[in-house]
């Protein structure tokens, strides 16, 4: 639920907010990509890189975030975390799925979502997020009781009959041992549902749950900056959200409410085997 002091409006406003700087960074980042990408460095592995645009991106969202809510606390994948008086928090991906703009793949959003409470995904109140898709000019967003829409039009998650028949998105750590973990629980798990998606940019997985293209996401060791606007786009659409600890990481599973049970005990199931 949302904290009982964020109104209906200010909701929206934040909304209207994170709407309109995302569609600004959208902009940037597809100048930057026909301009020609550079890697500026890598993080938890060789595949892991990061963009001068990443960068350059980032630092547009958090300047204009600065402008309009001083008081408001940061957390972004590429310049950190800083603390706010407001109780909000902003949680900026400035192009989630890095690797896909690398390659020139239309894959990627630009993600800004703002919580209440502290920025933990274990602990926080949703309150408002955004997605974009610069190459597709998709723009999925949502406001804690109010909704999730793209491009205006109201989303509602899919009903499959049964997990055998559900389409299950995921996506992979970019560390070796990381990626060995989520192979072992896909492996048990592939057998059990209709098939698997990986598109490489855990923002729109969630939204197209959101969409009903895929019924479900699920992933261990998703960072909050990629998670936190799909989610709440996805949970707006009526999907039930799940989460529990897993180790030194959290397991997330997302998905439509006729199959939520079912896969979540099937996840755990594989991750404890």
């Amino acid at each position: 639920m949302a904290d009982a002091s964020i109104s209906t409006t200010l909701t929206h406003d934040l909304a209207d907010l994170a709407e309109s700087i995302a569609l600004e960074a959208a902009e940037l980042a597809m100048r930057r990509r026909r301009a020609g990408v550079e890697i500026a460095g890598r993080k938890s592995s060789i595949v892991d890189v990061v963009t001068a645009a990443d960068q350059e991106v980032e630092a547009l969202i958090r300047a204009r975030l600065a402008e309009a809510r001083p008081d408001d606390g940061f957390l972004g994948e590429e310049s950190g975390t800083a603390a706010g008086t407001s109780g909000l928090t902003w949680v900026v991906d400035p192009i989630d799925g890095t690797v896909n703009y690398l390659y020139g793949s239309s894959q990627y959003g630009i993600s800004i979502a703002v919580v209440a409470g502290a920025p933990d995904p274990a602990t926080w109140v949703p309150v408002a997020g955004v997605v974009v898709a610069p190459a597709t000019g998709e723009v999925f967003r949502a406001e804690h009781g109010g909704g999730a829409t793209r491009n205006g039009v109201p989303l509602r998650v899919g009903a499959p009959a049964s997990l055998a028949e559900s389409l299950v998105a995921t996506g992979f750590g970019y560390t070796a041992e990381r990626r060995s973990e989520q192979i072992r629980v896909l492996g048990g798990l592939i057998a059990e549902v209709r098939d698997i998606r990986r598109v490489g940019a855990a923002s729109l997985d969630l939204c197209a749950v959101g969409t009903g293209v895929v019924d479900a996401y699920f992933e261990r060791g998703i960072n909050p900056w990629d998670m936190a606007a799909g989610t709440m786009v996805a949970e707006e659409a009526g999907a039930v959200v799940t989460s529990w600890a897993s180790g030194d990481a959290r397991t997330y599973v997302v998905a439509s409410p006729t199959i939520a049970g079912e896969l979540t005990a099937r996840v755990r199931s594989h991750e404890s085997s």
